[in-house]
């Protein structure tokens, strides 16, 4: 089994999820995009969807509707996502990539009402497929669920999952440990710091610190999450029955 994972600027990275999904015996293949945090240009070709028994776009630090940062390659991806439910290829977006998700299914993205860093908990009407976490937030963007999507999860600031045939869209960060947030702390240098003193009042130490305290229940919490997806809404010959370390 093959999962794609589009890296649309070099902080983001499977994680916690491209973990889960080795156990469940996926093969990963990461896609770079953007240049750099500062560069989101990309003017190479995406693959087939068909290629792929699942297609996992990953979080970004542009947002989906600023076209002097994703212009060159948005459209081609919003299509690549379209072409995937259109073959019956799984997608399971992460944070940008699922409002790429949204928005490929004529959903809306628009900056939100104020910026969410830090765990948080949801209100979930399906623990089994969204549990209510804590999950990793950083975003300034919220979408709204497509026609014929529902909604699956939502917090004070919008909706956070929805389920659309056999997709499943994300606002949260559930790939994030504790070694790719400090990653994106060094990459986003004093402007991420900025943002989270903004959003939170807090210190860089004490989100690392956090996301470390998290892990354990946040790897079960991937595992419910990640093996309901394939199950449930992928519906993929994947055996999800074997116990988690």
């Amino acid at each position: 089994m093959r999962a794609l994972f589009i890296q649309h600027d070099p902080a983001a990275q499977p994680g916690l999820v491209g973990e889960h999904l080795r156990r469940r015996g996926f093969d990963l293949e990461v896609l770079p995009i953007g240049r750099s945090i500062s560069d989101g240009t990309y003017l190479g070709p995406y693959p087939a969807a068909r290629e792929f028994d699942l297609v996992v776009p990953l979080g970004a630090i542009w947002s989906l509707y600023d076209q002097q940062t994703v212009g060159t390659w948005i459209e081609r991806e919003l299509e690549l996502l379209r072409e995937a439910d259109r073959d019956g290829v799984p997608v399971l977006g992460i944070c940008f990539g699922g409002q790429a998700l949204a928005a490929a299914h004529g959903g809306t993205v628009r900056a939100a009402p104020r910026p969410e860093i830090g765990f948080g908990s949801l209100d979930t009407d399906d623990p089994q497929l969204v549990p209510s976490g804590p999950w990793m937030q950083w975003h300034s963007d919220v979408f709204t669920v497509p026609t014929g999507g529902v909604e699956v999860a939502r917090n004070a600031v919008g909706p956070q999952a929805f389920r659309l045939r056999r997709n499943l869209g994300l606002q949260f960060h559930p790939e994030v440990d504790s070694r790719i947030l400090a990653s994106w702390l060094e990459l986003g240098g004093e402007g991420a710091a900025a943002d989270l003193r903004r959003a939170t009042g807090g210190d860089l130490e004490a989100l690392v610190t956090d996301a470390d305290r998290h892990l354990a229940r946040c790897r079960r919490d991937v595992a419910t999450l990640v093996d309901a997806f394939l199950a449930r809404v992928a519906g993929l010959p994947v055996d999800v029955g074997s116990s988690v370390d």
